[in-house]
């Protein structure tokens, strides 16, 4: 039996290791569920292959995707190289590997910031209710109104960004959906018995978030951050199939994509279709994974 704390006591060091088994259950028990959802287990799958293919494949399958070799440009897939070569003479297998680095690094990036700040606003507004509330979710109201697409066009035909810029950029134009999110969480969570009593005994509002609203939005926040992530790479797609992303000698899947369209009607179709499936793929399986997190985190199904 665990034993009774007296007011002014402390938790003890049994109390910490009485919580910890309790954790590690509730973690078992999200994993148990989310390996029973097969789609959401296919999609991790997806993902740990390309990231692999992505960050692993350029040490076993070394090009040189910096000079050009013009002796060697629209070679068809074959032994010398498996998915061909593009206009330049650059291997299309090497280049679809390193075109995926930096659509999957954006793309997370992205996804973590967006969900950050996400995560902040929304806490704050639902827990400070009233008038800021009103006030800090009409701007995000006023943000979701406007495309994401448009607001990207826009400031990429100002000023062309590199990886990082790219990445604080689709992060301050994805925050929103998180925001509206937690706020609604935070709604609920705030006038849960622990945080009215918290604030009875002068607990403070950052305590009050920091140590309890958050925690306790976890699951939201991972289900967000997984779509948002599926989102930023869809959006770097767009936006370098455009012309408007990653400028050259760098690359990523929407700008080989913009570089192959052409090539495509020429019957050169290596040049379109791997990059098109990869972006496919990535952003179904991070869909599919997000699913699994919300069906495994949702306690009303649990049994």
């Amino acid at each position: 039996m665990s034993a009774v704390l007296q007011p002014g006591q402390t938790p003890g060091p049994e109390t910490a290791r009485a919580a910890a088994p309790a954790a590690a259950t509730g973690f078992r028990l999200v994993a148990r569920r989310f390996a029973r959802n097969r789609l959401a287990v296919v999609g991790l799958a997806v993902v740990v292959f390309f990231f692999l293919f992505c960050f692993v494949g350029p040490l076993v399958y070394r090009t040189d995707q910096t000079h050009t070799v013009l002796t060697q440009v629209n070679l068809a897939p074959g032994t010398a190289h498996l998915l061909g070569t593009d206009a330049i003479g650059h291997d299309e297998l090497g280049r679809l590997m390193y075109g995926g680095k930096v659509s999957l690094l954006v793309g997370l990036a992205a996804g973590v910031l967006a969900t950050s700040i996400g995560t902040l606003w929304g806490a704050a507004a639902g827990y400070a209710g009233g008038w800021i509330d009103a006030v800090m979710m009409r701007v995000v109201d006023a943000g979701i109104a406007i495309p994401a697409l448009f607001i990207l066009l826009v400031v990429s035909a100002i000023w062309t960004p590199g990886v990082g810029g790219l990445v604080i950029i689709l992060g301050l134009v994805s925050w929103l959906v998180p925001s509206r999110l937690v706020r609604a969480e935070t709604l609920t969570l705030k006038s849960r018995d622990y945080i009215l009593t918290l604030r009875a005994i002068g607990g403070s509002h950052t305590r009050a978030i920091g140590r309890h609203i958050l925690p306790n939005s976890v699951s939201t926040v991972v289900v967000a951050a997984t779509f948002q992530v599926a989102d930023a790479i869809l959006l770097v797609a767009y936006v370098s199939y455009l012309g408007l992303g990653i400028q050259p000698p760098a690359t990523d899947w929407g700008g080989m994509l913009s570089s192959g369209l052409t090539a495509a009607y020429a019957g050169r179709w290596w040049l379109i279709v791997p990059p098109g499936l990869a972006v496919i793929l990535v952003v179904c399986a991070f869909n599919a994974i997000g699913d699994g997190l919300r069906d495994a985190f949702d306690v009303r199904g649990r049994g």
